[in-house]
């Protein structure tokens, strides 16, 4: 099976070594993206729920740049580095997922790149 690179420039470059996404066959798996503004490649300011948004803009123009969006996330997996942001990830969330929404798993860890406090990831299903 191939792998096929999905890059968008509305979505903040990679900062390592990864790709944005990769698309195996009708699977796309989107690498985890922090709350980073694509423009400026700096974290957003603003409260949680900002920084929440803007991870989900930066998984939503990724999406698109697969030919998807979205609602085609069949799995999702948010880290959070305080699991009292939990509720405030589901409010978030209603904004961005129609029902049936992704199988989803939420995960404290430690800490984030460049200091974010919030990351998501997800799998695609075209």
């Amino acid at each position: 099976m191939s792998k096929k690179p999905i890059h968008s420039k509305q979505a903040p470059a990679a900062i390592g070594t990864y790709s944005q996404a990769i698309q195996a066959g009708k699977l796309v798996f989107l690498s985890g993206q922090i709350p980073l503004d694509p423009a400026t490649m700096e974290l957003v300011s603003g409260d949680f729920e900002a920084r929440a948004r803007q991870v989900f803009d930066n998984l939503s123009a990724v999406a698109r740049a697969a030919g998807g969006d979205l609602d085609t996330v069949v799995k999702l997996t948010v880290y959070l580095t305080d699991l009292g942001n939990f509720a405030t990830v589901n409010r978030v969330m209603q904004d961005y997922f129609t029902e049936p929404f992704p199988a989803r798993a939420a995960v404290g860890v430690a800490a984030l790149p460049k200091g974010a406090d919030v990351e998501a990831d997800a799998i695609l299903a075209l």
